[in-house]
C-alpha cells in the first residue's frame, strides 16, 4: 500500500460518459501569472477508467493515476464525490 500513496490524485467534473467504462474528466487549474500577478484559469481533460459505469455527466469525481489502460487512459475513477442535479 506504500506505493499507492505516491500516485497523483485529482478532482474534476465529468464532461463526457459516451464510451463504455470510460469518462472524460475536466480538472480546473488556477495559478498566479509570474509576471502580471493575475490569476490564470486553465483546465485539463483526462480520460479515466470507470469499471461500473457509475459516473454521469456533471458529477464531481476523484481520479487517481494508474498504469496505462489504453492509448489515452492513464487514470481511474476512485469515487463519485457529488452527483449532478
Amino acid at each position: 500500500m506504500e506505493e499507492r500513496t505516491r500516485r497523483k490524485v485529482r478532482v474534476g467534473v465529468v464532461v463526457s460518459d459516451a464510451r463504455d467504462k470510460t469518462v472524460t474528466v475536466e480538472v480546473p487549474v488556477s495559478f498566479k501569472h509570474p509576471r502580471y500577478d493575475k490569476v490564470v484559469r486553465r483546465s485539463t481533460k483526462f480520460h479515466a477508467h470507470d469499471e461500473s459505469n457509475d459516473a454521469n455527466v456533471g458529477d464531481t469525481v476523484r481520479i487517481m493515476e494508474t498504469k496505462p489502460l489504453s492509448k489515452q487512459k492513464r487514470w481511474r475513477v476512485v469515487e463519485v464525490l457529488e452527483r449532478a442535479r
